[in-house]
């Protein structure tokens, strides 16, 4: 356990930014989710509209840190090549 004020203050800081990056990253999951959902329906138009929001969200979290820039191109790119087979 920390002793020092800092080294406390440190442990709660990270505690909250924890739950706040645990929150932002369940719904950049709950997004993808949509999308691999509508996917396994072979719903066309709700896979594209789910894609939509989806694109956004993922880069919001590289711009927040919870997800590396090419972590969410390769998402998005997979995503968008399973929507491209649904023909």
């Amino acid at each position: 356990m920390a002793n020092i004020k800092s080294a406390k203050k440190r442990t709660r800081r990270n505690a909250r930014r924890a739950d706040i990056n645990g929150a932002r990253r369940g719904r950049v999951r709950t997004y993808v989710k949509k999308v691999e959902a509508a996917l396994a329906d072979n719903d066309r138009e709700a896979a594209e509209a789910a894609l939509k929001e989806a694109q956004p969200e993922l880069m919001r979290g590289v711009g927040k840190g919870i997800l590396h820039r090419n972590t969410a191109a390769r998402k998005i790119a997979r995503l968008n090549a399973r929507l491209k087979t649904l023909g």
